[in-house]
């Protein structure tokens, strides 16, 4: 729409000037600030689009990581690893997860037993409640509380990997120096009847381990020592060791090389978790032993 003043009516052609209308200018200033309108509407609606991608995509490699952590945390239960040599059909069928454990270097094997020479570790300790190393409630407490230690209740609330095995023992007494073979202990004060179960921390802690925030956990180093070893399968029982422990002994009387050593008592490991079938399980008992003097 054009507008003309009067004077202009009647004025030549040439000289007419055309004003341009309000309603028209108004449009065209609405028209031209709707696309930037829209643009800034559009980037609000991306960035929040993009925010949801991104927190969604963070989630799942979270999912994913967790997933992976939990899978190969599985895997070293469900194919477990192979570290020691069969004598028989029955130590062939048995298998350990694989998780670090004691290190140490075959010195002899024979059809009954074999000499191990055990390298240095630490342990964190707990007497267990109880006359039986086996008890069930007493081995369940005394698991829970090194467990806990293990897994953060630290004064570090530091996280730590598991090992194996757990391993079950009689010591002399509660003042005596514990020697110990491998991964989770439990051992017994002859003169008070107490057990102490043990757990074989991460060799890559050496001797700079958190302490424990329980008091009744203690860590102890495990010197170097040489060990007479039998292994068998199934589910372990006070019966079952006392009978085992007496044929290792009458079989070490024959060894032309090594002998209990005085004081030697009775050490029980179990490298697998609960849900191991009986048949594959994993268990040792263990006398330290000595060279003969000749």
């Amino acid at each position: 729409m054009l507008l003309l003043s009067p004077s202009s009516i009647f004025a030549p052609p040439s000289t007419i000037r055309i004003r341009p209308s309000p309603i028209k200018s108004m449009a065209v200033n609405r028209s031209s600030s709707a696309p930037a309108q829209r643009r800034n509407g559009m980037s609000a609606l991306e960035a929040r689009i993009s925010l949801v991608i991104a927190l969604a995509s963070q989630t799942s490699s979270l999912s994913q990581k967790l997933l992976t952590e939990l899978a190969n945390e599985t895997a070293k239960y469900v194919f477990p690893k192979r570290i020691f040599e069969s004598r028989n059909l029955e130590e062939a069928l048995m298998s350990v997860p694989d998780l670090e454990t004691v290190k140490f270097k075959v010195l002899k094997l024979t059809d009954q037993y074999e000499i191990r020479e055990v390298e240095p570790y630490f342990v964190a300790e707990a007497t267990m409640p109880g006359k039986s190393g086996f008890d069930l409630n007493g081995a369940s407490q005394s698991f829970n509380t090194l467990a806990e230690y293990l897994f953060g209740k630290n004064m570090k609330k530091e996280s730590m990997a598991m090992t194996t095995p757990v391993i079950t023992r009689r010591t002399q007494s509660d003042g005596e120096k514990m020697e110990m073979t491998t991964p989770v202990i439990t051992k017994r004060a002859e003169d008070q009847e107490k057990w102490r179960m043990s757990f074989v921390m991460p060799s890559k802690y050496g001797s700079d381990l958190p302490l424990p925030k329980d008091s009744s956990v203690t860590i102890k180093e495990v010197p170097q020592k040489t060990v007479a070893v039998v292994a068998f399968s199934g589910f372990v029982n006070d019966e079952e060791v006392k009978a085992r422990e007496s044929r290792l002994r009458t079989a070490l009387k024959g060894d032309a090389e090594f002998q209990v050593k005085d004081g030697a008592l009775v050490e029980v490991a179990q490298y697998n978790p609960p849900f191991t079938l009986p048949f594959t399980r994993r268990n040792e008992i263990s006398l330290e032993v000595e060279r003969k003097q000749e």
